[in-house]
């Protein structure tokens, strides 16, 4: 994922790469768990972007988290989140 450098948070002291890794890992098992418990994708996605933006709004303030948002719908048409894509 890159994000403005105002966005780093280093209070683990692994690599950054290897928390977003764990930290998928959980968020996978949590997303699982919940479909299995019938909650709709559509609303995990929805529910998941709003807990994500308001963690990051504060952590980093509304501007700076505007800003990143700013940014999304290039990324999204580059297919940065097409899972197809991530898998080839």
């Amino acid at each position: 994922m890159r994000h403005p450098a105002s966005f780093h948070h280093q209070d683990d002291p692994r690599p950054d790469h290897e928390q977003k890794q764990a930290a998928l890992g959980y968020l996978n098992e949590a997303w699982a768990e919940a479909r299995h418990d019938g909650v709709d994708g559509d609303c995990l996605a929805q529910a998941s972007l709003f807990a994500a933006l308001a963690e990051l709004v504060t952590t980093y303030g509304e501007d700076a988290v505007a800003k990143f948002a700013e940014g999304l719908p290039a990324r999204v048409r580059n297919g940065e989140f097409s899972l197809a894509l991530a898998r080839q």
